[in-house]
């Protein structure tokens, strides 16, 4: 028998992780989305939104519809679905907001068909609905909100994600008040570049993960830079430098633009310290009249949490 309603916390996560671009990510305790679905007797998918963002209801332009509609294209059953959302991550912000969407969606729907589909089907199905926020199939959000913790994305055709065991490390994310879109972030990359600094970012992506593993905090701040994507895109983010060096001093082991940005995150050993770097990042952007948000958090080793 199918379930008629279910409802899911859907959360933030980090993408990228510095030198991870495109194949790295981890899941946050907090912010989350709160969405509410049900089963309907038709084939088709109704939007429901519940907060002030105005984002679209058709399905086709929307991370949630379009993730749905790769469902029914799945199954057979003549079924759709309605899906409630409350968005309590802001659109922009860099913290995976699309992904929220789109991964919890993925886990409703999934359970609301009694759970046929695997983890990894539903990444799948949930970068069609990234694929509407910022024009490409990326995995590095929404394999996080589906999996929980860490997830290193080894292939993405065919689509291969690990998760990466990890030490206690608590999270610090500022969110200065302005809109920074995937899609436009993207446009102003490398289109290549040189041996030298790949060789250094394989380099650093290698330890970032062993470090991880090993729970090597040293070898984990050693790792958490970036030759090749951050130059760039740190020029679309007041205050980035300055932030992340001292955030560094105030004790963070690292950390850098979250996803596209704007959002900066830092990771940090022990609660105390996080607090700290919280401090100094405040008193940085009180100081120049910026407008943002702070958030202390961990991370989630649970993914999207049914309710």
């Amino acid at each position: 028998m199918f379930k008629n309603e279910v409802r899911v916390l859907a959360p933030a996560t980090v993408a990228n992780v510095v030198c991870g671009f495109d194949i790295m990510g981890f899941a946050l305790e907090e912010p989350n989305d709160l969405m509410t679905m049900r089963l309907i007797s038709e084939k088709s998918v109704k939007i429901i939104h519940q907060d002030d963002f105005n984002l679209p209801c058709e399905p086709e332009k929307n991370v949630a519809g379009a993730t749905l509609l790769a469902i029914l294209e799945n199954i057979d059953d003549k079924i759709g679905f309605e899906i409630e959302i409350t968005k309590k991550i802001k659109p922009g912000s860099g913290i995976g907001s699309s992904a929220a969407s789109a991964a919890g969606a993925a886990v409703a729907a999934n359970r609301l068909l009694n759970n046929r589909f695997s983890k990894l089907e539903l990444v799948e199905f949930a970068m069609c609905g990234e694929q509407v926020a910022s024009g490409a199939k990326h995995a590095d959000n929404v394999a996080p909100a589906i999996f929980g913790g860490f997830t290193l994305i080894r292939s993405s055709n065919p689509l291969d994600v690990i998760s990466i065991d990890f030490p206690p490390l608590f999270v610090t994310i500022v969110h200065p008040q302005i809109e920074v879109k995937t899609s436009d972030a993207r446009e102003i990359l490398k289109k290549q570049v040189s041996l030298k600094d790949a060789i250094e970012q394989w380099g650093n992506i290698a330890g970032l993960v062993a470090g991880l593993m090993k729970g090597d905090y040293q070898l984990i701040s050693r790792s958490l830079e970036d030759k090749i994507i951050e130059p760039t895109r740190s020029i679309l983010i007041p205050e980035f430098d300055r932030i992340k060096s001292e955030s560094k001093q105030a004790g963070a082991l690292g950390g850098g633009i979250s996803g596209s940005g704007p959002s900066i995150f830092m990771l940090s050993q022990t609660e105390e310290i996080a607090r700290n770097v919280q401090s100094a990042i405040r008193r940085n952007y009180q100081s120049i009249g910026i407008e943002f948000n702070t958030y202390q958090t961990k991370i989630n080793p649970n993914g999207v949490e049914i309710m």
